[in-house]
């Protein structure tokens, strides 16, 4: 069970509503400053001991040993399945396996990608690469010149941190491009606006990131000029969150070159860039870019829009003319491609050469169609016959086509790859994941709880068809519920095998402050609104316990980062409600978060302490300042990795720090790579999800 947490890319630049006043230091009464050092040697001598501890306790159960052999089975599986991406014509993918650990970089042609063995091609060995450059890169993406999609500019960690170098390669040739276009280390945006200029957004010297650490000047760079002398093409300002450049491309050749301004985490500033200087698009501040296809931008609406004689509601996507757009940006008229209904939430946006193929979910079951565009600026929609109860995702499409794959997964469905040809509408299904577990007698269920305020709200059930309704059940719950991400049905081999296959019972809460049903799902629990989000999870564990699925004895739950805060919170406000809390990669000291790794980029999700009334309500759910002796706690686990350097290690050594001085029995574990995530690589993440599944397999079925 390996960490998860939100895959979208706003996530790794998170951000911060500003502007504000300066934020306060810590109060003096904190003994634990010292575990904010990250790489301090005081710090990192108790991590190592804790870390100790744990292991000794977790690896010396007589369970972990198959755990972590069926876990690491699993994750280096060479039967999974290689998601295709489409570059220039041919498939990309990325693939880690035992003998590729940091991975490589291959390709094949879409002919033989639909056999049932690929002939791949390696572009780029990492493993090699690292070895020959005595360096611990970790893979982050590549971001090429489309459409020929030869040159790109591959992102690699040192050791998972969002921060990343680029480097210019050369698919045709299968290597690092000598003289080329090479970017230090830094948290930065790349966008290509030729063959030999791209748009960087980073540190350019002092004064040249926001509070939070990102970028808010975009320079264009020539090739073979050196990064001091690039042309500053926009400049944003400190208190925003970050700005980055977009390059944007149709499948008729067309271009838009982007600039986003994140004036906070949820407000954008878009101007369209290029040999002028950048104009801003008169769009609402709470959109997002989707993309361009037929000449038209795509938005996606976070709030109503009245533009060119309509309104269009909070959650729609719509079109714009590109150039109609470049001829006057201050006055669009858009065009709807997509509205929701009450109870439903737009999903992915992928455009192939003339259509567009978009997801959606009705009550957090996965819906796909195509959309074509209309000779008067209008759209027909095409609905895909898919299966229901299930997630779907656009996984590519391609330019150069009408092309585009799509994955259809249950919590017992193994996840399936479909061919779409978006022009007919026709689907083939490609190939399938092999079953990873045994799922004959589980079925899944999708209940509702009430809320505090009365809001209903869902969630799925994974059990078995027999079990008991006497609350006897060991039950594993999860949730998010934060940043407008949207937690749907995900087929998960490892769950499966090391905890349904066991026995256990696994519960999925689409609580508010995730995306479920568009964005006044998430604006319902924000800032000081956000103890709604700590009563729906209360909420559904109660009706678990109501309907006899299990009991305070047997119900566990974890959650990461945001999911981690709301670890945090519950175990502090309802002790009583579980017997195992996984606390991951977690924010925990709500009054200090501001001043942590990228803390100041969530304020417009949590708030600030520089805001009185903001301050005392994040007093009043903070972790790390709400515990308190003579609480009789569940013993928690508590894991961080110490070059996470978005939400930082500090919060979890903190708490667990806390948790000591008051008595109470825990268990620390900090992975030392890996970034915002479990592990740098597939044994580490195996490690980390078999000391969970040890952990609650002691704490529930014993």
């Amino acid at each position: 069970m390996t960490l998860r947490i939100a895959t979208l890319a706003a996530l790794a630049a998170l951000a911060w509503l500003g502007p504000r006043p300066a934020v306060a230091t810590a109060p003096p009464d904190d003994p634990y400053l010292w575990l904010e050092e990250v790489e301090g040697t005081r710090a990192l001598d108790w991590v190592r001991a804790e870390n100790a501890k744990t292991v000794g306790v977790l690896e010396q159960d007589p369970r972990y040993a198959a755990l972590y052999a069926e876990a690491l089975a699993i994750v280096e599986a060479k039967d999974r399945l290689p998601m295709p991406e489409f570059r220039g014509g041919a498939i990309y993918n990325f693939w880690q396996d035992a003998e590729h650990v940091r991975g490589v970089w291959r390709r094949t042609t879409l002919a033989d990608y639909g056999h049932a063995v690929p002939r791949w091609e390696t572009v780029l060995d990492l493993d090699r690469v690292a070895a020959d450059e005595h360096a611990n890169w970790v893979w982050q993406d590549a971001e090429c010149l489309r459409p020929q999609d030869r040159h790109c500019l591959l992102g690699l960690s040192d050791g998972g941190e969002d921060a990343n170098t680029r480097r210019e390669f050369d698919l045709g040739k299968g290597a690092f491009v000598t003289g080329g276009f090479e970017l230090p280390k830094a948290k930065q945006n790349v966008a290509w606006y030729g063959p030999d200029e791209i748009y960087v957004a980073r540190e350019f010297g002092p004064g040249t990131l926001t509070k939070s650490g990102y970028p808010f000047v975009v320079k264009a760079l020539r090739r073979g000029t050196a990064l001091a002398d690039a042309r500053e093409v926009f400049r944003g300002k400190d208190s925003d969150v970050y700005v980055a450049p977009t390059a944007l491309v149709d499948g008729s050749g067309q271009r838009a070159l982007l600039i986003m301004r994140a004036v906070t985490f949820f407000e954008f500033e878009w101007y369209l860039a290029g040999t002028a200087a950048p104009r801003r698009l008169a769009l609402p501040l709470k959109s997002e870019s989707r993309g361009l296809v037929a000449g038209r931008l795509l938005f996606l609406l976070n709030e109503p829009w009245t533009a060119g004689g309509r309104t269009f509601p909070a959650g729609a996507l719509v079109s714009v003319a590109l150039d109609a757009a470049r001829r006057d940006p201050g006055h669009l008229r858009p065009s709807l491609v997509f509205a929701p209904g009450p109870r439903e939430s737009l999903g992915d946006v992928e455009a192939t050469r003339s259509r567009l193929v978009i997801t959606s979910f009705a009550n957090v079951r996965g819906r796909a169609a195509v959309y074509s565009p209309t000779a008067n600026g209008g759209w027909r929609a095409r609905p895909l016959a898919l299966p229901d109860m299930a997630s779907i995702d656009v996984v590519s499409a391609d330019l150069g086509s009408d092309t585009a794959f799509l994955a259809v997964r249950g919590f017992l469905a193994p996840t399936t790859l479909w061919q779409l040809d978006a022009a007919s509408g026709l689907l083939a299904n490609v190939r399938s994941l092999p079953p990873k577990f045994d799922a004959r007698g589980l079925v899944v269920e999708q209940f509702e709880a009430t809320s505090s305020d009365g809001t209903h709200v869902p969630y799925f059930v994974v059990h078995r068809a027999a079990q008991p309704a006497d609350g006897s059940n060991p039950t594993i719950l999860y949730a998010y519920g934060g940043f407008q991400v949207a937690e749907t049905p995900n087929y998960s081999g490892t769950l499966g095998k090391l905890w349904l296959e066991r026995g256990g019972t696994y519960v999925l809460a689409n609580i508010r402050g995730g995306g479920e049903f568009g964005p006044a799902w998430h604006e319902a629990g924000l800032k000081t609104h956000r103890q709604r989000i700590y009563d729906d999870f209360a909420a559904v564990a109660r009706d678990l316990i109501r309907r006899g699925i299990t009991s305070p004895r047997r119900l566990g739950i974890e959650g990461g980062s945001n999911g981690g805060l709301l670890m945090g919170v519950e175990f502090t406000q309802h002790p009583e409600l579980w017997r195992a809390v996984d606390i991951q990669v977690p924010l925990l000291d709500m009054l200090r978060f501001e001043q942590i790794a990228a803390g100041p980029s969530w304020v417009g999700e949590y708030g600030s302490v520089s805001v009185p009334q903001e301050r005392e309500f994040l007093a009043s759910i903070s972790p790390y300042h709400q515990l308190k002796h003579g609480v009789e706690y569940p013993l928690p686990l508590v894991w961080t990795t110490t070059k996470d350097d978005r939400v930082g290690p500090q919060h979890a050594r903190k708490f667990a720090a806390r948790l000591a001085e008051l008595g109470v029995p825990y268990l620390y574990y900090e992975v030392i790579e890996g970034g915002h995530a479990s592990g740098a690589n597939l044994k580490e993440r195996a490690h980390t999800t078999a000391l969970e599944m040890t952990y609650f397999t002691r704490r529930l079925m014993d």
